[in-house]
């Protein structure tokens, strides 16, 4: 059975770190690439970064560069995001998405979607 597990979520405050973790099992990453998407109360689905099953050049969408890293290690089955110099406006539900080999333009495009791990940014 497919499943995606994210954890490592929890309460911070700001300018705070946190490192998100994405398990996977029933299936191997090596051919898969890995999106962290978040989505806010009355907000829409964002996505945040990708990397693509050969770890190369890794997206980010633009709030976040310089301030999050995601990483890979697929002996483990494992996908991180590094998420440093936290802002209350990261507050959200992070979710990690699996796709065939390389990022996706959509977020559609993803097959398959873990249950989210809550990210809190506050005083």
């Amino acid at each position: 059975q497919v499943q995606l597990v994210e954890s490592g979520g929890g309460l911070v405050q700001p300018g705070g770190s946190l490192r998100l973790s994405c398990a996977a099992s029933g299936f191997t990453m090596d051919y898969y690439a890995i999106g962290w998407f978040r989505q806010a109360p009355g907000k829409e689905r964002e996505g945040v970064s990708c990397i693509s099953s050969s770890d190369d050049s890794p997206l980010y969408v633009d709030s976040v560069k310089g301030r999050f890293t995601i990483s890979r290690d697929n002996a483990k089955n494992m996908v991180y995001l590094q998420m440093n110099s936290l802002k209350p406006e990261d507050t959200a539900v992070y979710y990690c998405a699996t796709s065939y080999l390389t990022c996706p333009r959509s977020l559609y495009e993803y097959d398959y979607w873990g249950q989210g791990t809550q990210v809190t940014v506050s005083s």
